[in-house]
């Protein structure tokens, strides 16, 4: 019998920020080394449209009450871009405006090793998953916090020589 995967629904475990009233909110940063050492990243397409074209973005969602941080950012992964993988510790925490509620929200990022891609996931009528470089990913990804998550991510991963 297959497990049927399907994303949480709900805010009635959601966390909120007692600094910002709004909600606590975890992602990740999905990567993965080609074997010529080139780092790919892993982004997913917005649910919503824009004028401009698609918007991409890295998986996030609610951190609920019920797990940890890192567990948030791989449930995440999973539901939004189907893969799974191991955290590394946390890129940081990020205060953002959003968009749809009048709310501000606390962020906070992970960096995901994916070892697992998954053919089916809760989202993927959804959502299009797509790897592409950390250069692409900045051009491309519309939320400041995002890609200061992923400049982050690329000086920890890929430290610039001592000699330089």
């Amino acid at each position: 019998m297959a497990a049927v995967m399907v994303a949480r629904q709900g805010r009635e475990l959601q966390r909120y920020s007692v600094s910002t009233g709004g909600r606590i909110v975890v992602g990740c940063i999905p990567y993965r080394v080609r074997e010529d050492g080139e780092v790919e990243v892993l982004v997913i397409s917005s649910q919503k449209k824009r004028a401009e074209g698609e918007v991409v973005m890295f998986p996030k969602g609610g951190w609920e009450m019920d797990e940890s941080m890192d567990e948030a950012a791989r449930r995440e992964a999973m539901e939004e871009a189907g893969v799974r993988g191991e955290t590394g510790a946390s890129l940081g925490r990020w205060c953002y405006r959003s968009r749809r509620y009048d709310a501000t929200y606390e962020g906070f990022m992970f960096p995901l090793r994916v070892t697992d891609e998954l053919e089916r996931w809760p989202e993927m009528a959804a959502r299009r998953r797509s790897w592409v470089s950390t250069r692409d990913a900045m051009d491309r990804c519309p939320h400041w916090w995002m890609r200061e998550a992923l400049q982050l991510f690329q000086d920890r991963l890929l430290p610039t020589p001592s000699h330089l």
